[in-house]
């Protein structure tokens, strides 16, 4: 597998975090929202959401749904093992492309759901931001999380 290697230092990070981070959230929710809305209209148009023989609307069962994109995952980690590029988007890494279906069909099980995905990741973003066990200093301990 690769190692990821950030490439911010955690000075740049930080000074992201005390002069960006707080405008780029504040839109944050909204645009997911709006991408949920746009790939669920998407494949219904497309007619995911249709019973492929009688094409009458077919409810989905969320356990599918959940294996769907777990099955987009583990093609990125294939991805990622063999060193694929995209054969379907060019220019892509098979990681890009997986990811990208793996968010596709995420938006589109939230719009169905009408999930207020936008402001729960707001309010989870500002919530890791207190949480004792994210801060370095408390991951470091014995019994720290280590990932």
């Amino acid at each position: 597998m690769t190692d990821i290697h950030t490439p911010y230092s955690r000075a740049t990070a930080k000074t992201f975090m005390e002069t960006n981070y707080q405008r780029m959230l504040s839109t944050a929710g909204h645009r997911i929202d709006d991408l949920s809305a746009l790939c669920h209209l998407a494949n219904n148009a497309a007619g995911w959401w249709l019973d492929s023989v009688t094409r009458e609307p077919k409810p989905r069962n969320f356990g599918e749904l959940i294996a769907l994109m777990h099955s987009e995952l583990s093609e990125a980690l294939e991805g990622d093992r063999k060193d694929l590029l995209s054969d379907k988007i060019p220019g892509f890494t098979a990681v890009e492309e997986e990811f990208a279906d793996l968010l596709i069909r995420l938006f589109d099980t939230a719009g169905a759901k009408q999930l207020r995905l936008g402001d729960a990741f707001l309010a989870k973003m500002r919530y890791n931001q207190t949480r004792p066990d994210h801060q370095l200093e408390n991951r470091a301990k014995p019994d720290g999380k280590k990932y």
